[in-house]
């Protein structure tokens, strides 16, 4: 694995060099990862007359992916998850502050308007690196090479200019190169245990996913599709830009994997608001790509009122969960036993995790294990997270002749999905039902008039058309039940060293599968993470241990 660092953009030439070199080496490792600082991308990437031939075409791949670039972090994924790039749109050091991992190098911006270069800007490059980092200076004064060679590099002759991270002294909280991949075991074959074993063997782990249930996607993830959108919110919360990286993730991945119009469609979807939406994403350039104001004509064409207060989300999408579940376990390096039910968890010498049945039966054993397990999360986490299971039903129907349906899907206090494969054909669907605390999977009438009236709301003109459909009762159900933690973020991280846990996906698991897998990923191989920072915090299970770390009991233990 490679992992560069470029403080400058340069229009992309640095990245796209790499990638190039990269892909012409013949030893090349598995992954290249470059994170590199853009404060002010442009709506369109700049091309230059002088680019070699041979790196037109990946130049070309770039700009497809250069949409959405909003303050923050962009992970584009290229060479089916091969080539990463970490984008970080925004200054200089603070992006440099919002970063997290071990460089492998360094390729500092030239002198410009962009370029810090201080004793602030050099305490963060010196965080992200570990005895061994390399760093290339095309052009650097004499001040600012006295600081660095201050700082721990030694200067090697030869150009461009270069130095070693190899300080004199012993810094204290020096960054290592990582995990070596080894074996892996993930409990879980849901989207966020699948996700986590893909991303996992992308860098090459052996990964065995073991579940429950004799199939994959058994539980909340067999849904027969779900509507993936950004969720928005008056002050650009947390969520809200969560979302957003997740579905930037997601989308990458169905389109890589999946067929398009049957396990997946990149649709948009119009959201249907209770009152006028006002400020949307923010104030750049690519505020739009995401989300804006829907006009007369797009509401009339999704049947609702012109003037009704609504929002077009560019890059939504309709996705079978499933589809995506056995996409990702098809990847190398992943094998999957279903009928394997894990009772708990205990350590075993050399570092690595025991994996018990319910009569102490060893079911495997391995260095790195990550818990996927839904609800069941919480019990092979010795109730040492807070997880809440809420109920959902779904109501669908075979189309009929006769009845005018939308173009796209539409959401807002629920959703309907005009045209998706259901049975043995297609049809469509709407809901869902959220009940709290409830398990149970029983067909019910009253949660079918509860998605009646959600419908009624949100599509008027539909629900008329759909009304003696449910009256009829020829609507059919599907219900499961999803996890959900008490901030409705998922969790994602390390419980204790070898034992991760990527679960509470609620009813937003296409949007925050792939997202949690590549953070767990990135802090284990000291990678680029796919947020900020601080963002990623967010997300990070410590939030929500709920004993504190002088009392919390062996894994395993039960005795609470």
């Amino acid at each position: 694995m490679t992992r560069i660092l470029q403080t400058g953009w340069d229009d992309g030439r640095g990245f796209v060099r790499a990638w190039h070199d990269w892909r012409n080496d013949p030893q090349r490792p598995p992954l290249l990862h470059v994170a590199a600082i853009e404060p002010w991308p442009t709506a369109r990437l700049r091309r230059h007359a002088d680019e070699p031939p041979d790196h037109g075409p990946l130049s070309d791949q770039l700009e497809r992916q250069w949409w959405g670039l909003t303050p923050g972090v962009h992970r584009l994924s290229f060479e089916q998850g091969r080539v990463l790039l970490s984008l970080h749109v925004g200054l200089p050091l603070d992006a440099l502050r919002e970063m997290s991992f071990s460089a492998d190098r360094i390729e500092l911006a030239p002198p410009g308007p962009a370029a810090v270069r201080d004793a602030s800007m050099l305490k963060a490059l010196v965080r992200l690196c570990r005895r061994g980092t390399r760093l290339e200076a095309g052009a650097i004064d004499d001040t600012f090479a006295r600081e660095l060679q201050t700082a721990g590099f030694v200067w090697q002759p030869g150009e461009p200019l270069q130095a070693v991270y190899d300080p004199a002294w012993a810094p204290r909280g020096l960054r290592s190169a990582g995990r070596t991949p080894e074996r892996a075991i993930v409990i879980g074959a849901g989207l966020a245990g699948a996700a986590v074993a893909a991303s996992l063997a992308r860098r090459g782990w052996q990964v065995e996913v073991l579940d429950a249930a004799d199939q994959p996607a058994s539980g909340a993830s067999a849904l027969p599709a779900g509507l993936m959108a950004p969720h928005l919110s008056p002050d650009d919360n947390l969520l809200s830009r969560l979302s957003r990286c997740g579905n930037r993730l997601t989308l990458q991945q169905a389109h890589d994997l999946l067929r398009e119009g049957e396990d997946w469609s990149a649709s948009g979807t119009l959201e249907h608001r209770a009152k006028a939406p006002g400020r949307l994403v923010g104030s750049t350039d690519f505020a739009a790509d995401w989300s804006r104001a829907a006009t007369p004509q797009e509401n009339e064409k999704a049947l609702l009122h012109p003037h009704a207060p609504s929002v077009w989300h560019a890059h939504a999408a309709w996705i079978r969960p499933a589809a995506l579940v056995h996409a990702w376990l098809r990847q190398p390096g992943i094998t999957w036993r279903g009928g394997q039910r894990v009772d708990r968890l205990e350590r075993a010498g050399n570092g690595h995790w025991r994996v018990l049945d319910a009569h102490a039966r060893e079911i495997d054993r391995a260095p790195l294990v990550v818990i996927a397990a839904a609800i069941g999360s919480a019990e092979l986490a010795s109730r040492r997270v807070l997880l809440q299971p809420v109920r959902g039903q779904v109501s669908w129907a075979p189309h009929e002749s006769g009845i005018a349906l939308p173009p796209t899907p539409v959401n807002g206090n629920g959703h309907f999905l005009p045209s998706v494969p259901v049975g043995e054909g297609r049809g469509w669907m709407c809901g869902s039902s959220y009940g709290r605390g409830d398990t149970a999977l029983d067909e019910r009438a009253s949660e079918h008039l509860a998605n009646f009236e959600r419908l009624r709301q949100l599509l008027p003109l539909v629900a008329t058309q759909l009304a003696a459909t449910f009256a009829a009762e020829r609507v059919k159900a599907w219900t499961g039940v999803r996890c959900a933690s008490t901030d409705r973020r998922p969790l994602a991280g390390e419980l204790e060293p070898g034992l991760w846990l990527s679960t509470a996906m609620g009813s937003r698991g296409l949007t925050f599968a792939a997202l949690c897998a590549e953070l767990l990923a990135a802090r284990l191989h000291e990678e680029p993470l796919p947020v900020p920072l601080s963002w990623a915090m967010g997300l990070d299970v410590r939030r929500q241990l709920s004993i504190p770390p002088a009392e919390k009991p062996a894994v395993g233990d039960r005795s609470l």
